[in-house]
């Protein structure tokens, strides 16, 4: 099956807003504590962009990425969660926050969330650009979350199908042709 782009779901404008808002209320609850931001790749890294440049200077950042795959050439997840890239940074003690383009089922979060307990941080929280509770198979907490979507595959601002439409400056559904 082939697919284009749909109407367009949240625009950039819309998108930005929210980005600083999260940004706000991450730096309110960390203050000056150490921070540790682990985008989940490849669909955060676009968000995960635009969210830390809206931190302020004065806090103590430090950047790590996990490679995922749960999805391959599918709008459907696999369940089969595989970790492509590992952390480069120890978080033992730390206090983390991962930072994920989207939570559907929850299944993937939910395998990355209890790998990284394993290591033992300080805290560990959640923040998603993108929620899409109705799918949800498993119990998942977002500490900070940007919208909460209805069950519609979407691309753009680093979503993906298949590698394409990440690029996109706005969220577009995705609707099957013909």
């Amino acid at each position: 099956m082939s697919y284009e782009l749909g109407e367009v779901m949240i625009k950039k404008q819309i998108i930005q807003e929210r980005v600083r808002e999260l940004a706000f209320d991450i730096s309110s609850a960390y203050g000056d504590r150490e921070l540790v931001i682990i985008g989940v790749l490849k669909g955060a890294v676009v968000f995960l962009s635009d969210l830390v440049r809206e931190l302020p200077v004065s806090m103590n950042t430090e950047l790590d990425f996990l490679g995922v795959t749960s999805y391959g050439s599918s709008t459907e997840s696999s369940g089969v969660v595989r970790i492509t890239k590992d952390l480069d940074i120890d978080i033992n003690g730390k206090n983390v926050i991962i930072v994920e383009d989207i939570v559907d089922t929850g299944l993937t979060l939910s395998y990355l969330v209890n790998i990284l307990r394993e290591r033992e941080p300080e805290m560990l929280e959640i923040c998603a650009l993108l929620d899409k509770p109705s799918r949800r198979k498993t119990e998942i907490e977002i500490s900070f979350k940007g919208f909460e979507i209805p069950d519609e595959f979407v691309v753009g601002y680093g979503l993906d199908y298949s590698g394409k439409w990440r690029n996109l400056p706005e969220i577009y559904t995705l609707v099957a042709k013909g």
